[in-house]
């Protein structure tokens, strides 16, 4: 079976209506390092909460992004992305649903989703693995929740307080977090996303030296919607996986 385009991850997402301490029903706040998620709003509404350091990449919202904390509705019909470094929840106000759209796919299932735990939960891997260890468990998810969202609200009072760096503390954690799994995200990245990005640099190639060959190798792929049987980060997960359903 042909890869997704683009070698982009493609999830369907219904995001947990699990209460928080603050009131608002939701996932995990977390970051992404190297990976940009889109979400396609396809029922319900809700909002997505982020956390940025400034208005870079803002260029083409209406109106404008600023830097800090922000809200963005989501409504059946809406595109809403966010770049790295972006800290991001997903507030479910009524039966939100999304399709997840996520760069160089097989990165955030390797580690590329670092939560915004409490300071002490960051330490070091070995400590952050205990926080967020699921073992199946729907009650340890919406506990992991709750301690991400008790992190994400210290994020946002620091910065809105003009803590000029909570945020980088909390990147710099992150980043630490993740170095031990670099390697392995290069050698996904390269099998994957990048071999997609060469292929098509060939396929251009091809064509300059008037060798249309691999238009040939056409094919049309079909994936239903899998069931929801992954307890995600900020809900329940249908991911579309082309390479399991080939195994299957």
């Amino acid at each position: 079976m042909p890869e997704l385009p683009g070698a982009v991850g493609i999830t369907a997402l219904r995001v947990y209506d699990w209460e928080a301490a603050d009131g608002l029903c939701g996932g995990s706040p977390h970051v992404h390092l190297c990976c940009t998620e889109g979400y396609v709003v396809v029922g319900g509404t809700g909002r997505v909460q982020t956390l940025t350091t400034r208005a870079a990449g803002s260029a083409g919202f209406h109106p404008p992004r600023a830097g800090g904390f922000a809200e963005t509705p989501l409504r059946p019909g809406d595109v809403v992305w966010f770049t790295p470094g972006t800290i991001h929840r997903a507030v479910n106000d009524g039966d939100l649903h999304v399709v997840a759209l996520m760069q160089n796919s097989g990165l955030p299932e390797a580690g590329d989703a670092v939560l915004t735990l409490p300071p002490e939960h960051l330490a070091d891997r070995s400590t952050y693995e205990r926080a967020v260890a699921l073992n199946g468990s729907v009650e340890r998810a919406r506990a992991r929740r709750d301690l991400a969202v008790e992190g994400f609200t210290l994020l946002r009072e620091r910065t809105e307080a003009g803590d000029p760096v909570a945020l980088e503390e909390f990147f710099a954690a992150a980043a630490a977090l993740v170095r031990p799994q670099l390697a392995g995200w290069r050698e996904r990245w390269e099998q994957g996303a990048a071999a997609v990005s060469r292929r098509t640099g060939e396929q251009i190639a091809a064509l300059e030296a008037g060798d249309h060959s691999h238009l040939r190798d056409a094919a049309v792929a079909r994936m239903e919607e899998p069931a929801p049987v992954t307890l995600g980060v900020c809900g329940r997960l249908s991911p579309y996986d082309p390479s399991r359903l080939a195994l299957g």
